[in-house]
Parts: structure tokens; sequence; C-alpha cells
């Protein structure tokens, strides 16, 4: 019996398990990195979510399975937050902070550091449900259709909280003194457009 359901498990529209989850694995450890901020905590919640995704493929039903699977990932970081809250700092890494480095000018090293850490301090001002949506689309680079399919709202409700993330954003920055953060590029212009259309 569990060898059928296995079956069933593996051929879902078409595409075997491996065939729609496995390719997104990166990207679902970004996501899971960025909620969790340690990359130990990622790894179990990345495994946790692709534990779902397989014991849930049944319920697939075709279409982006990257959207579907990150979405996943976005739960089970939640829960991931529920139970262990969140970490003061991340642990020293020796490994990580060992290696050598090539020379690099001071005040460029300088104002790299500066930048990414107002940046980190901006990020971390806002709510996580414009954090979210953020990080999906800027670092992950998901379409707004796809940002819908993970969080799980239409896309003009995407557009218009993607608009108020990058406004909480701006002003973060603005706070801190930093650059304002670019509007955007026509070719996301034309997508919002698209999809409004």
């Amino acid at each position: 019996m569990s060898e059928q359901r296995y079956a069933v498990v593996t051929a879902v529209a078409g595409q075997s398990f491996e065939q729609a989850i496995l390719p997104h694995l990166e990207a679902a450890y970004r996501l899971a990195r960025w909620h969790t901020r340690n990359p130990h905590d990622a790894d179990d919640v990345v495994q946790e979510a692709s534990l779902r995704a397989l014991r849930y493929f049944g319920t697939f039903t075709g279409g982006n399975a990257r959207a579907w699977f990150l979405r996943i990932v976005r739960n089970a970081c939640i829960d991931w937050r529920g139970r262990r809250g969140r970490a003061a700092i991340d642990p020293f890494d020796e490994q990580e902070h060992s290696g050598e480095w090539p020379a690099r000018n001071p005040e460029t090293s300088l104002l790299a550091a500066d930048v990414a850490q107002s940046i980190t301090r901006a990020m971390n001002q806002l709510p996580d449900r414009l954090r979210q949506v953020l990080i999906l689309r800027e670092l992950q680079g998901l379409s707004y259709r796809e940002l819908a399919d993970v969080i799980n709202v239409p896309p003009g409700t995407v557009m218009s909280r993607l608009s108020r993330a990058r406004q909480a954003f701006r002003a973060a920055l603005d706070a801190q003194g930093q650059t304002r953060m670019p509007r955007a590029s026509e070719e996301e212009q034309r997508e919002a457009d698209a999809i409004v259309a």
C-alpha cells in the first residue's frame, strides 16, 4: 500500500517530486536563511519544508512548483520562529571567519560594511509581512504572480504591499542618513501593468 502511495506522490501533474522541487532547494535555503539568520537553522527549516512538500506532493496540482514550495518554506519558517523565537546574535563560525581575504582598500571596506549594516538595520525595522515581500521579490527574484502564490494573496495586494515595503525601507534608510533606494525599473513596471491589465 505504501508503495502505491509513494508512486502517486512522486508523479503528480506529469512531474516527479525530484523534477518539481529539487531545482528550488537553493532558493528555499536563501529564503530560510533570511528568516532564521543562521545557516544551521536554515538547513533544518529547508529539511522540514522538503519533508512537508514530499508528504503533501499529492495535493500539488501542477503549475508553479517554485511558488508552491517556497510557500511551504515560508510557513515552515513561521513555525520555526514560533518554536524558537529570534536568535539575538549569530554564533561565531570559525571556518567562515578564518579564511584569507584579498587585501582591500580600508575605506572601501568600511563603506561597504556601513552600507550592509544600514540595509540590515532598515530591513529589521520592517514588519514581517513587508520584509517577506521585499526578500522574495528583490533577493529571490520572484515575479508578482509567484509572490502572490507564495504568500497566498491576490496580485494587486502583492503590488500594494511591495510598494508599502519599499516606502518603509526607504524611510528606514533615510532615517539612518543613507541614500534613497531607486524606484521600480521599467521591466518591473511593465510586469505590474501586465498583471493589472
